[in-house]
């Protein structure tokens, strides 16, 4: 088996099952962490309902677009944008369902994937992200992949938050042509860059 092999691609049927599970069956340090009110969390079915429905919806016009992170093609985790605004700008979230997989550089590596797909699918002119100001390792994540920190401020920066302090952080079109050539298709292994996922790193 190929080891530390990860990659990303677009939410499909199966995976909807597995995101719910992963809100459902987190523990409810790892939601503190993240800012989320546990009563805001919707039942199963609405999860099933709702990502049934956005899969479903032209991407054009979807709430929120969804990424799935892969190691070695077994689903670890997820990125979503949502509030999305088609051809304009869009909100990304990231999740590593499970407690070993964070804190490894695993999530940074799995952005740099995905920013692509959402700048070039969705026809972003800016991606924005508003980690919770109190957890360290996402701010971290996004800012190595090239982010740069607007501000830092109250909101609910999310469906399932409550009101908390945010850092919002902002890639433009502009930036992100800077430092990512798109065309390549890569994915991760044992610290390197190999053909399996598009996306060539110029500069970071």
């Amino acid at each position: 088996m190929i080891q530390n092999l990860l990659s990303v691609r677009e939410i499909e049927i199966p995976d909807i099952e597995l995101i719910a599970s992963y809100w459902l069956n987190a523990d409810k340090i790892h939601l503190e962490s993240m800012g989320v009110d546990i009563n805001k969390i919707p039942a199963r079915q609405q999860f099933i309902n709702y990502l049934t429905t956005q899969l479903e919806t032209p991407i054009a016009n979807r709430e929120s677009y969804c990424i799935i992170w892969l190691e070695n093609n077994v689903p670890i985790g997820h990125s979503n944008t949502r509030p999305t605004l088609y051809g304009e700008e869009a909100f990304m979230h990231l999740h590593l369902w499970n407690n070993e997989n964070r804190r490894k550089g695993i999530g940074y590596e799995l952005v740099k994937l995905t920013i692509p797909h959402f700048f070039e699918n969705l026809k972003l002119k800016v991606l924005y992200c508003e980690p919770y100001a109190l957890n360290p390792a996402p701010n971290k994540t996004i800012q190595k992949a090239g982010f740069g920190l607007v501000k830092e401020y109250t909101t609910v920066p999310g469906a399932f938050n409550s009101e908390q302090k945010v850092k919002r952080w902002q890639l433009s079109y502009e930036k992100y042509r800077q430092l990512y050539k798109p065309g390549l298709r890569l994915g991760f292994k044992n610290g390197k860059y190999v053909k399996q996922q598009q996306t060539q790193l110029k500069n970071i």
